[in-house]
C-alpha cells in the first residue's frame, strides 16, 4: 500500500515541502532514497525502538521510503515522525484518511516521546501558504508556529497521541496565539534603561543621533569608561519593530534553533555580542549544513563587537559586503542560501594597548608608534562604513554620586521614532531605504543642501582638524538626522558642527 505524508526541509530561512512516499510489499529490507543524510538513515532505529515501546511495531516486510523533491539534501532527526506514521499507515495501523492534510514534523526519542525541532515557523508560514488544514509537530514548537493564523496548530508530546488523532480515537487541543496582542504587550520589554547611566550626556546624545538615524557607532575609551553599558542600552531607544520585522526577526532565530521553549514571537530588536575569538564563519554564517551567522540573528536589530581591534582581521573584514548590502549570500556547489542582515554595528575599543591613552588622570605606558599601530587593526574600509565616531572619557565621582535620576531611554525613543517618521515619508518613494544611514550618495545630494556658511564650516573644519576626505558624506548623512532630530527642513551650522564631532578617528592628528 502507497502511503504520502507531508513534512518540510527548511533552507535559509525559508522551507520547501517535502513528500514522504511509503510502500509497504512482500519482501524484506528497508529501504530510505531521496538523498537523505545520516541522521535521517538513523531513524529507522528510532522509529523501530519507539514503536515498539507505545505498542506497535514495524512490519516484517519490504519497506521503500522515498523523499521528494530528491534533489533537495534532507538533513537532521526532524522527519521521524512523518516517516513513522508514514509506515503505520502504509501497513494499516493508523487510518491514511487524513493523514496527507498536515504538515508532520518531529523528533522521535526512543520512548516515543517528540523532542523540539528547528524552523516551526517558516514551516507554518509554508504549510498556510500551500494550502495544508495544520501542522503537528511537538509541544515546545506549537507557540512558535501558532502564530501563523488561518492554520490549525497542533503540539503533542507523544508519538501515541498523533497516531490516536488520526485513528479518529481522540481530538488533539489547538495552539492559539493572539499574534498581535502578543506583539504589542511586549514592544517595551527591555531589560536596560538609559536612566540607570550617570553622566556621559554627550555619549547618550551621540547615541540617540546614531538610533535616530540606523547609524553603525564606534566608541573609543578607557577601560570601564562605560562603553559596554550604554551600548546593552541601544536597543531600548530604537523605535519598535513592526509586525512584519518582528516575523523576521522570530524566523531566523527559529531556524538557528536560539528560541526558548514555549516561544512565540520575538517583539523587541535582538542585541548579539559575540566574543572577539569568534570565526567568521560564525560571524556571516555558513558551515557545512549552513546556518544563520551572528550579524543574521542580528537583523533589525543591533550587532556589538566589544574590543573591536582584538578581533581577527579576516573576521572583521568579512562585515565589509553585509554591512552595504544588508544582506549575506552563502554558496556551495549544489545551492545558494540568502540571509537577511540589516543590523546596526556597534563597537568599542581602547585606544591603546595598556587603554589610558587621553586618560585624564592615568598616564600611558604604550611605547611610541604602539598607538596607531593598534588603531590600525581597523582597515579603512571597514571604518568606513562607520559613521559616528565617539570618545568615551571617564565619569568624574561628582556625577556619580548624584541623586538626580537620568532621561529615561522612553522619552529618547519618542524623539527618535519622530525622526524616523520625517525619514520614512521622504524616503517613501526609494526601495529599500528606511534612514538616513541607507541612503547612497546621489540622494544624499539632494537630501543634505548645505548653505554657504555650512559650506564654510565644512571646508574649514577638514582643514584644520585634518579629517580624511571619506569623512565628507559621512558628516552629512549625520548632520542630517540632527537636523531631522530638530524637525528642521535645512541643515544648519550647528547640525554640522555636531556631526565634524562625531569624527574623531577621521584626524589625521589623532593619536599621531
Amino acid at each position: 500500500m502507497l502511503v504520502k505524508t507531508y513534512c518540510s526541509a527548511v533552507q535559509g530561512i525559508n522551507s520547501t515541502t517535502i513528500t514522504i512516499e511509503v510502500v509497504v510489499s512482500k519482501g524484506i529490507n528497508f529501504f530510505m532514497v531521496g538523498l537523505p543524510d545520516s541522521a535521517v538513515k538513523e531513524s529507522h532505529h528510532r522509529i523501530e525502538t519507539a514503536l515498539k515501546q507505545i505498542g506497535y511495531k514495524i512490519p516484517g516486510k519490504k519497506i521503500v521510503v522515498n523523499m521528494a523533491p530528491a534533489d533537495i539534501r534532507k538533513e537532521g532527526s526532524a522527519y521521524d515522525l512523518p516517516i513513522a506514521i508514514g509506515i503505520l499507515a502504509a501497513s494499516e495501523q493508523v487510518k491514511s484518511d487524513n493523514v496527507s492534510d498536515y504538515i508532520i514534523m518531529g523528533e522521535l526519542s526512543l520512548d516515543g516521546s517528540l523532542q523540539p525541532i528547528k524552523g516551526a515557523l517558516p514551516i507554518a508560514i509554508q504549510a498556510r501558504q500551500e494550502g495544508f488544514k495544520g501542522v503537528i509537530l511537538p509541544a515546545e514548537n506549537a507557540r512558535e508556529a501558532a502564530v501563523v493564523n488561518n492554520l490549525d496548530v497542533y503540539g503533542v508530546s507523544n508519538t501515541r497521541e498523533v497516531i490516536e488523532f488520526f485513528n479518529g480515537d481522540i481530538e488533539l487541543e489547538k495552539t492559539q496565539v493572539n499574534t498581535r496582542d502578543e506583539f504589542f504587550s511586549r514592544l517595551d520589554d527591555y531589560e536596560f534603561d538609559f536612566s540607570e547611566v550617570k553622566g556621559q550626556e554627550n555619549i547618550k546624545r551621540a547615541f540617540e543621533v546614531a538610533a535616530a538615524g540606523g547609524h553603525n557607532l564606534i566608541m573609543i575609551g578607557a577601560p570601564g569608561a562605560g562603553k559596554t553599558m550604554l551600548a546593552k542600552r541601544l536597543p531600548g531607544i530604537l523605535p519598535p519593530p513592526s509586525l512584519h520585522e518582528a516575523l523576521e526577526t522570530t524566523k531566523i532565530h527559529s531556524v538557528a534553533g536560539k528560541l526558548g521553549k514555549n516561544s512565540s514571537l520575538l517583539p523587541v530588536r535582538p542585541f548579539r555580542s559575540p566574543h572577539h575569538t569568534i570565526s567568521d564563519v560564525a560571524l556571516v554564517g555558513g558551515g557545512s549544513f549552513p546556518q544563520p551567522g551572528e550579524i543574521s540573528l542580528a537583523h533589525n536589530g543591533v550587532l556589538f563587537l566589544d574590543e573591536l581591534p582584538e578581533f581577527k582581521r579576516t573576521v572583521l573584514e568579512v562585515l565589509r559586503q553585509p554591512l552595504e548590502d544588508r544582506v549575506v549570500t552563502v554558496s556551495r556547489a549544489r545551492f545558494s542560501i540568502e540571509y537577511p542582515a540589516s543590523f546596526m554595528l556597534v563597537s568599542s575599543m581602547n585606544p591603546c594597548p595598556c587603554g589610558y591613552y587621553n586618560h585624564p588622570e592615568k598616564e600611558c605606558v604604550c611605547p611610541a608608534g604602539a598607538v596607531q599601530k593598534y588603531l590600525n587593526k581597523i582597515s579603512g574600509p571597514l571604518l568606513d562604513r562607520i559613521d559616528i565616531h565617539i570618545e568615551v572619557t571617564p565619569v568624574p565621582f561628582r556625577e556619580l554620586s548624584e541623586i538626580k535620576p537620568s532621561e529615561k531611554s522612553k522619552n529618547i525613543r519618542e524623539r527618535v521614532i519622530k525622526a524616523r517618521e520625517i525619514q520614512e515619508e521622504r524616503y517613501k518613494e526609494t526601495a529599500g531605504v528606511y534612514c538616513n544611514a541607507q541612503i547612497s550618495s546621489k540622494i544624499l545630494r539632494e537630501v543634505a543642501r548645505i548653505d554657504n556658511a555650512g559650506s564654510m564650516l565644512l571646508k574649514t573644519a577638514m582643514e584644520k582638524l585634518d579629517l580624511s576626505a571619506r569623512a565628507y558624506d559621512r558628516i552629512l548623512k549625520v548632520s542630517r538626522t540632527i537636523a531631522d532630530l530638530d524637525a528642521s527642513t535645512d541643515i544648519k551650522p550647528e547640525h554640522l558642527a555636531e556631526a565634524i564631532h562625531y569624527r574623531s578617528l577621521d584626524r589625521e592628528s589623532w593619536a599621531g
